[in-house]
């Protein structure tokens, strides 16, 4: 069935990464309603603590991570082994990044606006991968031709200008566009011609005597923002849970 399954629905090859995204997706879904049922006091999940240290899950999710990661390159991209491995990675990684603000942070922000990272990286994460196997090939490789491939150096320079734009992306303050640019060349070139972001590398540098472009990026940053943010941070509710009512939040005085 397992042979059926990779040659039918998923491209060959590509089976490892399919389960390891789909463990990744589903560990990240239970790990975020557990959390929520022990932040509400619902259910019988618990904090898991030791000798008083709280052990946040991070921590078994750093060992699945490395024991996945080693087993996929040691067992190759076919067989039990490499889909077993692809699984613990994908656990492993859903654990991980499920608390990736509080590694950025090195501090327990789970709940906090700086918790939001953690979802929206999850996201990203996913969207990659998704993309990935869906055949998008890094820096637009896939729009090349198998001639295209043949010639190295069109082939370099393809690789050479899709990069450039991705980079000028990165360095204009534009990290999601930026990241999504490696699979999709098109939204970095878009992030490129357009305007840099308030407080970016581009910004600092290459406006700090254009006024009027360094006007014009606060004013279309701040409409951005206000047209985009609201969504986001909807989702990030729905998905995270951050607006949740939690029992005896709200009536207790403010620490001092």
């Amino acid at each position: 069935m397992g042979h059926w399954f990779s040659r039918n629905i998923v491209e060959p090859g590509k089976l490892p990464l399919f389960l390891a995204l789909t463990s990744f997706v589903l560990t990240f879904a239970v790990t975020r309603t557990v959390t929520r049922l022990i932040r509400a006091g619902k259910g019988p999940f618990r904090n898991v603590s030791s000798g008083g240290l709280h052990i946040h899950h991070v921590v078994p999710g750093v060992v699945l991570t490395v024991l996945g990661g080693f087993g996929a390159v040691a067992s190759g991209r076919e067989g039990v082994g490499a889909a077993v491995f692809a699984v613990l990675f994908g656990v492993g990684a859903g654990l991980v990044l499920d608390e990736f603000a509080l590694i950025l942070h090195l501090d327990d922000v789970y709940w906090s606006d700086d918790g939001r990272k953690s979802v929206e990286v999850v996201v990203l994460t996913a969207a990659l991968v998704l993309l990935t196997l869906a055949g998008f090939s890094p820096l637009g490789v896939d729009d090349m031709s198998a001639e295209e491939r043949q010639d190295r150096a069109s082939f370099l320079l393809t690789l050479a200008v899709n990069f450039l734009f991705v980079l000028v992306t990165l360095v204009k303050g534009k990290f999601r566009m930026a990241v999504l640019g490696t699979l999709v060349p098109f939204v970095a070139i878009v992030g490129a011609v357009r305007l840099a972001r308030p407080g970016s590398w581009w910004s600092r540098h290459l406006y700090a005597r254009r006024h009027r472009a360094r006007a014009r990026s606060r004013i279309r940053a701040y409409r951005h923002d206000k047209r985009w943010t609201r969504v986001r941070r909807r989702a990030q509710d729905l998905i995270g849970g951050f607006q949740e009512r939690v029992p005896g939040r709200g009536s207790a005085p403010p620490p001092r």
